[in-house]
């Protein structure tokens, strides 16, 4: 097969010497593999399989779980701490769960590579991680319809919940926590980073995407709420 661009996604062992692997790739979405002997001490795999850094892959196999072959670096990784490592660890671990093995997605892997770039700077991560969010969801046709669940129009002048079941949002009492319809229409014109909406674009991705990853919680979410307490608490 011809090599395909790929980022590592998340990496486990897997017997004495070799490694599970998940991947995005360009042209074959999201691939589980084995990675044989890439734990081996002095494996020059083991240096190449990581984090943020693009990859060049072959792999066999006709199953979902693949071998890979080839393995090449084309640029040194992206060198991430702190906020930014929790921020590109949450968009692995979220697209390891969420996204379907198999699903063709050239458009999520771009927005993947260029989202990795941006989380380098730190007033660009919060836009970049929503823009991720809602092209998975994109992918998946999992994203918000932005009408009421009889399909009539968002009134500018109601409080709205939002339903997973139906991707729409049903009216709620002005006094019961929900979002503004008019904000919600700001959103509908596909102005996610438009100014004042930021906590709302992130509640609603948030929620659009709880069917997809399950109860269990995200690990690199609960990391960075604890930051986040830690941030408060030393301001205090």
């Amino acid at each position: 097969m011809t090599p395909q661009p790929a980022y590592l996604l998340h990496k486990r062992p897997y017997r004495e010497t070799s490694a599970l692997v998940d991947v995005i790739t360009l042209e074959h979405g999201h691939v589980r593999a084995v990675a044989q002997g890439v734990q081996r001490a002095g494996s020059k795999s083991r240096a190449k399989l990581q984090p943020f850094a693009p990859l060049h892959l072959t792999w066999v196999g006709d199953g979902d779980l693949k071998r890979l072959r080839m393995m090449e670096t084309t640029h040194s990784a992206v060198l991430l701490a702190g906020e930014g490592l929790l921020c590109g660890l949450y968009a692995n671990e979220l697209l390891t769960r969420a996204l379907p093995v198999g699903l063709p997605t050239s458009d999520l892997f771009a927005i993947y590579a260029w989202t990795i770039e941006r989380l380098t700077r730190p007033a660009e991560r919060a836009t970049s991680l929503r823009r991720l969010e809602i092209t998975l969801l994109e992918t998946l046709d999992a994203e918000p319809v932005f009408l009421e669940t009889d399909d009539s129009p968002l009134d500018p002048s109601t409080r709205y919940t939002y339903v997973a079941e139906s991707r729409r949002f049903t009216p709620i009492g002005v006094q019961q926590p929900g979002w503004d319809g008019r904000s919600l229409k700001l959103l509908a014109r596909g102005d996610w980073e438009a100014p004042g909406l930021a906590g709302l674009s992130k509640a609603l991705t948030r929620a659009a995407l709880a069917p997809l990853i399950g109860h269990q919680p995200l690990r690199s979410r609960e990391l960075m709420q604890r930051l986040s307490q830690r941030r408060r608490q030393g301001r205090a």
